[in-house]
């Protein structure tokens, strides 16, 4: 028997597609309007702070989009996005990318939530929420950073393992290239690489697409380690894991209770911080990045970033976390419940605390954009290799009355961390109550946003930028949790999808 929808033909004319995309702007008019509004905030930013806007970090991004090469410090992957768009010689445009990352992580969240978890518009719209609005989201979307290619990239991998339940092999090759590129952005992606390879067995979706997604994630992260290998002779990512430990454990470390003897360990006693406990800065980043401070790595000579200096500091910093464990708990806790104030004090420093903040004054200097530092860089100067990418003065230009609307805006709108806080106890819950199937679908998405808020906080230092790549992730554990709590029309999964029925009890 013929149906009737096989008979019917499709109109494709250009008022059949306006119809349809009327029809589909109905049904999806809450978050349509919350879209249009962020899309909104985000171009009134790029007019306030055009072309872009720095942080220290930044000038390390162009450099290796200039010289490619693997940098010591971090991997490529963000230096490899500028490279692809260099031909263009426009931050405004990487900028434009990183908004529109924004935005399509936002959409990621809404389609999840509603296409496999049955919550109503408004729900699914609520979680997207703070991708969308947060003005410090938005903000670091116009930094030459490579924070919101990061952040879309983790919601990518959550929403795919979610969205397939029964999963196939291309399917798991495709996660594991978006794990790949995760990692290859930011080191933190390989506790995300295991963190879903044990979601994966814990459903049991088979060995195929688990082997496939280890291969298609090993091959580039394997092809990136051999090239770093042939510039530093070291099977590795970096050469600074273990000068980051250093400096987290420097804020604590003391030689006299890790019993270093300076006739048998030299190198390690030379790593030894003369100041007292009492007296040691608060910011663990001093230790690294500030001269007075970071005397100790100095005394082992040669460049900072080098092999056997970063082997050195680890050694260091495995011997202070076991000798002072519960040293080391007490500032990992510290660091840990900073995302969760109510306010933003400001932490690390104020220096680093105003580069996430919208000033329409702090780079005018006389009236004109504030010059670029002219630190070294790889082969030339900080301020030359921007000019260089941009093809044109890359200094961010303060718009008026554009900047002073995402300054006013910034003060208010944003996600509290204590709000941050709440949402992630929902998600706990979420998953204590499916502790028989270890927290089903929640556990992935609130395990991983977790981890994000605690890494930082145990291996280098807290620093607010890190905060904003959980939320989503917290987000939709907590969207998930409350969704049995809601009225909403009855959404039927397909056999592919990881959530539950939505038909069954929490």
């Amino acid at each position: 028997m013929v149906s009737v929808a096989e008979i019917t033909p499709v109109d494709h004319s250009a008022p059949g597609r306006t119809a349809r995309l009327r029809s589909f702007l109905r049904r999806h008019r809450v978050f349509a309007a919350a879209f249009a509004v962020g899309g909104l905030l985000r171009l009134i930013t790029m007019l306030g702070y055009g072309p872009a806007m720095w942080f220290n970090d930044s000038y390390e991004y162009v450099s290796v989009a200039l010289h490619p090469r693997p940098h010591p410090i971090r991997p490529d992957g963000y230096g490899f996005w500028l490279l692809a768009l260099k031909p263009f010689h426009s931050f405004a445009l990487v900028t434009f990318t990183q908004h529109l990352m924004g935005l399509a992580a936002a959409v990621l969240i809404y389609a999840l939530l509603r296409r496999k978890f049955g919550l109503p518009t408004w729900g699914a719209t609520l979680a997207a929420a703070p991708m969308l609005f947060d003005a410090y989201q938005i903000q670091l979307e116009q930094l030459i950073m490579s924070d919101a290619m990061f952040t879309l990239l983790v919601v990518g991998v959550i929403t795919l393992v979610l969205w397939h339940r029964r999963m196939s092999w291309k399917v798991g090759a495709v996660v594991g290239l978006l794990l790949a590129l995760t990692w290859l952005t930011r080191s933190i992606g390989l506790p995300i690489l295991a963190l879903v390879v044990a979601y994966m067995l814990v459903k049991r979706v088979g060995w195929r697409p688990i082997v496939a997604m280890i291969t298609a994630c090993a091959i580039p992260v394997l092809g990136y380690m051999a090239w770093f290998s042939t510039n530093f002779g070291k099977f590795a990512m970096t050469n600074s894991d273990g000068l980051i430990l250093y400096m987290r454990t420097a804020i604590f470390a003391d030689c006299a209770k890790m019993k270093i003897d300076p006739r048998k360990e030299l190198e390690l006693a030379l790593l030894c911080i003369e100041e007292p406990v009492d007296q040691r800065p608060e910011y663990a980043q001093w230790y690294l990045w500030r001269s007075e401070y970071g005397q100790p790595l100095h005394r082992l000579g040669g460049k900072t970033f080098e092999s056997v200096k970063n082997d050195a500091a680890s050694k260091f910093a495995q011997r202070a976390i076991l000798s002072q464990p519960g040293d080391y708990f007490q500032i990992v806790a510290r660091d840990f419940m900073r995302s969760f104030h109510w306010g933003r004090p400001t932490f690390p420093d104020p220096a680093t605390f105003n580069m996430y903040e919208f000033r329409p004054y702090y780079q005018l200097v006389d009236g004109a954009p504030k010059r670029l530092p002219t630190w070294p860089s790889y082969q030339g100067r900080t301020d030359t290799d921007a000019y260089a990418y941009e093809q044109g003065p890359p200094e961010t230009k303060i718009v008026s009355p554009w900047a002073e609307i995402m300054s006013g805006y910034q003060k208010v709108f944003y996600l509290r961390g204590i709000m941050l806080g709440g949402i992630l106890l929902i998600g706990l819950y979420g998953v204590a109550v499916r502790w028989r199937r270890w927290g089903g679908p929640v556990a992935l998405p609130w395990l991983a946003s977790f981890g994000l808020l605690l890494a930082p906080a145990a291996t280098a230092e807290f620093d607010y930028r890190y905060v904003l790549p959980a939320v989503p992730l917290a987000c939709v554990a907590a969207a998930i949790t409350l969704r049995h709590g809601v009225r909403r029309k009855k959404v039927t999964p397909t056999s592919a999808s990881a959530s539950e029925p939505t038909t069954a009890r929490a």
